[in-house]
């Protein structure tokens, strides 16, 4: 990652699921959840070119700079969104929904799934309310029993659910990664 600039090494995974499933085109606009430390952000920026955008939103700063990306360092669950995209000039609808967000980790397993499946259900319901039709969505799950939930919400609302396990993703990592293709509206 840091041979080719990336702010962190998860920026694979995205890059793996984009090759997949051809998520990322020029011009588009991407809502990036849990953004920080920004390799996510800079992967999307590198894809969607000068005509799109990125607004990511962390608790933590993102440190990457890219003329094509706002940053907001905020709570997801305190913020107006609508009225961040209208101080920053975004539509209130987009073409791309990410989310790497993931809890700070306890060490108890469940609970550790257990705040990772509230942090998903977060972004699907931020996906739902400002993904345009055939938008795409992808979120990383701990993989728990929370899965059916989240997969049959996705099935509900997209044309194709996908459940994947990138490559770059640490044998012993429990993390799945949750694709919603084609929203349909």
């Amino acid at each position: 990652a840091k041979e080719q600039n990336f702010a962190a090494r998860s920026v694979f995974k995205l890059e793996e699921i984009d090759q997949k499933f051809k998520i990322l085109k020029p011009k588009q606009m991407v809502l990036d959840l849990g953004a920080s430390p920004g390799s996510w952000s800079q992967y999307c920026s590198q894809k969607i070119g000068a005509e799109g955008r990125v607004l990511g939103v962390d608790l933590k700063p993102v440190t990457a700079e890219l003329k094509n990306a706002v940053f907001i360092q905020a709570d997801l669950r305190d913020l107006n969104l609508e009225n961040v995209f209208i101080e920053h000039g975004f539509p209130p609808t987009f073409d791309l929904v990410i989310s790497d967000m993931a809890p700070n980790t306890t060490g108890i397993r469940s609970t550790d799934q257990a705040r990772s499946f509230e942090l998903c259900s977060l972004a699907f319901d931020l996906a739902e309310k400002f993904l345009k039709k055939d938008g795409h969505f992808v979120c990383k799950l701990f993989h728990s029993d929370d899965f059916t939930t989240l997969r049959d919400r996705i099935k509900e609302k997209y044309q194709r659910f996908e459940a994947v396990k990138p490559d770059s993703t640490r044998k012993i990592s429990k993390e799945i990664f949750l694709v919603g293709l084609k929203k349909k509206n």
